[in-house]
């Protein structure tokens, strides 16, 4: 009882295992032509009709094997057969350095974007910085005059006050003393 219902489960259970399973890259193998201008064939030998001259150096698309033959596809989108003994798994020098010349050369631009970035950082950073300072000397002097009005460092207005008052009441003094002098004055007539 147990086999029929578990075949059953898993009958229901494998499509849904196919559809979820993950896709390999279908990435193709390529081969270059090495030698002399190699003769491309409808089939896989000599007695078949040449479709095409492959010049050396000519990257190629692997398709299928079979013996000593393989069966490649061009550039241009046109396949055939030619033998296996005239293909190079590695890229010809040439191919190589012209590959090469082309990392070097996005890695240049991915560097200086990259030293762009960082002279843009570093602008960026002095710029805080600068600001940081500004703004730290600002609570400096706050906290200056908090800390002398806190303190009770109010004594030149107090002497300013004492200064007003005193001033206030010399002149009060001499206004009476004046007005005193000219009541005498006026009485001894």
């Amino acid at each position: 009882m147990r086999r029929p219902l578990a075949r059953a489960a898993l009958a229901l259970l494998l499509p849904f295992a196919f559809a979820i399973a993950p896709v390999r890259s279908a990435r193709a193998e390529e081969a270059w032509v090495r030698g002399a201008a190699l003769n491309m064939r409808a089939g896989a030998g000599p007695e078949y009709d040449v479709l095409a001259a492959l010049p050396p150096g000519e990257r190629v698309e692997l398709l299928d094997s079979r013996g000593e033959w393989v069966k490649v596809r061009r550039s241009d989108g046109t396949a055939g057969w030619i033998a296996k003994s005239y293909l190079l798994r590695d890229a010809p020098p040439s191919e190589q350095i012209a590959r090469l010349e082309a990392q070097a050369a996005e890695l240049r631009q991915q560097l200086e974007a990259a030293g762009r970035e960082v002279e843009d950082a570093r602008r960026s950073a002095d710029e805080r910085a600068q600001e940081s300072a500004a703004h730290a000397e600002q609570v400096a002097r706050m906290r200056r005059e908090n800390e002398a009005l806190r303190s009770g460092a109010r004594w030149p207005e107090w002497i300013t006050g004492a200064l007003i008052l005193s001033t206030g009441m010399a002149l009060g003094a001499v206004v009476r003393g004046v007005n005193a002098r000219r009541r005498q004055s006026r009485l001894r007539l």
